[in-house]
């Protein structure tokens, strides 16, 4: 009996195995993604079950149906490419490449106020909810219910009895600790909080992938927020451990906030099926700046690999100098060859990371590339001033972007994620001086890693084998 119960185990095992590799064959987001998890799936299913049930791909599929099909929605992007008049012939970067990314067109008639460390974003973030009218809309990847994230919840809290309409979202593994007295309070009051475990959005809670990483605030649809920084007292360098925070958020206003607005309505949409359209302003005014930008959003719901090709266009189009700050530094080989070939033809190319970790597998993982970069002409500078979190980056002087995404695969093709883009001079002058400073406070890695101590010589190449996950 225990014989044949063991044989029909195994027969099951193995079954399962087999019909888990055809599902990633037909929707892992890459050929040695699928290449891996076959083999995987195939010759060790006893281990490689519950790693493909926490980390398998194919529930993207899901969404990317959901967020095409909503004609609501995408007859609203439609509408405002019609109604809003093209980026002028300002900037001698081709904008298309940017435009495909993001589905949607550039605008002149922007604004935006670099916001440096988390002090500066808060503090514009809290006076932006204090002053609306009609509605504020909220979503973070980690909220934390310590002091700033139940400030922001006062904030929240206050707003609601003026009257103002107010919808909160997080992302159910980055606010896994948020605790759910946190979310009633606001429900109390009357907020719409989205239950960050509704079946339609998170349908596992232990999958790990595909998560929302996007910062995103609107007030009145007139005044928007995205950047690095989500709510927690670390992001105001409160942690002991990692000191100093490092971190680079924007205040946005004209038709860039509409673009941003149907991002979160996009995945409001996603999660709960209901459509915000006719409930939000979608005339925002145009800000005396006049600056062309866009809002590029990228995620696994996409058809193509957006988030790299956002990276990969950048790259390309940088004729002097192209620098890049990000925390994570394991990107795919698209980018490796773009950065390398922008070196080889003069480009000043400059790579800025923490030289502190907060996750130790993925800061282990860039040093595996380094040299490879750097033997190109590339230089990488490391962050000593405290944690560096900002995803930030300039294009000789008539490119900047600031937003969520980091410089790795995660990003690229794992997570949904924001970046605020301006084909703008002025705004490439802030960026500019802010990393000027940023370097300042950095030291320029010279060292190969066979240069290294041990634990980098031997910890990085094992780190890398993790790349497509990180």
């Amino acid at each position: 009996m225990w014989a044949t119960l063991g044989g029909l185990l195994v027969f099951l095992t193995f079954a399962a195995g087999a019909y888990c590799a055809l599902r990633a064959a037909q929707t892992a987001r890459t050929a040695q993604g699928a290449v891996g998890w076959v083999v995987f799936l195939i010759a060790a299913p006893y281990l490689a079950l519950p790693a493909y049930l926490f980390l398998g791909q194919h529930r993207y599929r899901d969404y990317r149906t959901a967020r095409r099909e909503s004609t609501q929605v995408r007859q609203r992007i439609e509408n405002f490419a019609v109604s809003n008049a093209p980026a002028p012939d300002s900037t001698d970067l081709a904008l298309a490449p940017f435009e495909y990314c993001a589905n949607m067109p550039a605008f002149r008639g922007n604004g935006a106020r670099l916001l440096i460390d988390g002090e500066a974003t808060f503090q514009a973030l809290f006076a932006a909810i204090d002053a609306a009218q009609t509605y504020v809309l909220v979503q973070f990847y980690i909220v934390r219910d310590d002091d700033l994230g139940r400030e922001l919840q006062q904030r929240l809290l206050a707003a609601a009895r003026r009257g103002v309409t107010v919808r909160f979202m997080t992302d159910a593994l980055g606010s896994a600790r948020l605790p759910d007295s946190y979310c009633d309070a606001l429900r109390a009051a009357g907020v719409q909080v989205m239950d960050r475990h509704a079946a339609r959005g998170a349908r596992f809670r232990f999958r790990i992938n595909f998560r929302n990483h996007r910062k995103t605030v609107i007030v009145d649809g007139v005044t928007g927020f995205t950047g690095g920084l989500n709510v927690g007292d670390e992001y105001l360098g409160r942690d002991p451990d990692l000191g100093p925070w490092r971190d680079t958020h924007v205040q946005l206003h004209g038709p860039m906030v509409s673009q941003l607005q149907l991002i979160f309505v996009e995945d409001w949409h996603w999660i709960s099926n209901e459509t915000l359209i006719g409930q939000l302003n979608w005339q925002a005014p145009f800000a005396p700046e006049d600056a062309p930008g866009l809002i590029v959003a990228t995620g696994p719901g996409d058809i193509t690999e957006t988030g790299g090709l956002m990276f990969f266009s950048a790259i390309a189009a940088a004729r002097r100098r192209i620098w890049l700050a990000s925390p994570y530094f394991v990107p795919d080989i698209d980018i490796l060859t773009a950065l390398r070939h922008a070196a080889l033809r003069g480009v000043d190319v400059r790579v800025l990371v923490p030289d502190m970790a907060d996750h130790r597998i993925t800061w282990l993982a860039a040093f595996a590339y380094f040299d490879d970069i750097r033997e190109a002409g590339v230089r990488v500078f490391r962050y000593t001033g405290g944690f560096m979190h900002q995803k930030v980056f300039v294009v000789d002087d008539g490119l900047a972007a600031i937003g969520t995404t980091n410089l790795d695969n995660r990003s690229f093709r794992l997570n949904f994620e924001t970046m605020a883009l301006f084909f703008d001079p002025p705004m490439a002058r802030q960026v500019d001086a802010m990393l000027r400073q940023d370097f300042l406070r950095s030291y320029e890695l010279t060292c190969a890693l066979d240069q290294q101590h041990a634990f980098l010589r031997y910890g990085a190449p094992l780190a890398r084998l993790f790349a497509p996950l990180l």
